[in-house]
């Protein structure tokens, strides 16, 4: 099966501390891939290296071929990209920044694509406002936007769902479920455990820095086994 994205002894080093030790792992196409581990155990620092936002001190990756560590720029302009913290221009209205980021990347039909995420995402009352303005929901609805603006070939997602409320989370759930469909790719991190057991293809389990774990949902589900049980299975032994 082909992978799309793809991580060889990835190793980070902040002075003496070691935030991520050697993680190895691939990302088939079409598959929505969960990252998965607590506050603190190197997720977010996987995906600032897999996207070119932090140098790498050891090892390699890729994300459709294209290595970080020789052209951040391009893997940046290939993929989608949700922050775990969302971080809109603050001068800009939404849709100031959704327009902004159509000329960035050269999208074509730049507000009628906006208009369908206002709408399905349900802040097109929030077009006008500045970013400054938003709730905490609404940036991350923004953010949402912004990186499937293209539909991009690959999306990365820092902790997808938060800040959403509850009919939102199932709604966006239900998109990403579909996304892959057609090929394309979803990368998450999160540390919500039954949103991954319910969306994810495949995950990985990551725990100070090492990965204790890779498997299929599939494979849980069919032993009839709960993510968050194994999670901690593998969390107390390590």
């Amino acid at each position: 099966m082909e992978s799309v994205i793809e991580a060889q002894g990835l190793t980070k080093d902040y002075g003496e501390l070691r935030a991520v030790d050697g993680v190895s792992f691939s990302v088939p196409k079409g598959a929505v891939f969960g990252l998965l581990g607590q506050n603190g155990s190197g997720k977010t620092t996987i995906i600032k290296m897999l996207t070119g936002q932090v140098k790498i001190t050891e090892g390699d990756c890729s994300i459709l071929g294209v290595s970080p560590k020789v052209d951040p720029v391009r893997v940046r302009s290939l993929i989608g990209i949700i922050p775990e913290q969302e971080t809109p221009p603050s001068f800009l209205t939404s849709i100031e920044y959704l327009q902004f980021v159509g000329r960035i990347r050269g999208i074509h039909g730049i507000d009628e694509k906006a208009e369908f995420w206002f709408d399905f995402l349900d802040f097109a009352d929030k077009k006008d406002v500045l970013c400054k303005d938003l709730s905490r929901g609404t940036r991350q609805k923004l953010m949402f936007a912004q990186a499937f603006l293209d539909s991009p070939e690959v999306a990365v997602i820092d902790e997808p769902l938060i800040n959403l409320d509850p009919v939102m989370q199932r709604k966006v759930k239900d998109f990403l479920k579909s996304y892959t469909k057609e090929g394309r790719t979803v990368f998450i991190s999160t540390h919500i455990l039954e949103n991954a057991q319910e969306i994810c293809d495949s995950f990985a389990v990551l725990h100070k820095g090492s990965l204790l774990y890779t498997g299929s949902v599939a494979e849980l589900n069919e032993k009839g086994k709960k993510l968050d049980d194994l999670f901690l299975e593998l969390v107390n032994r390590a």
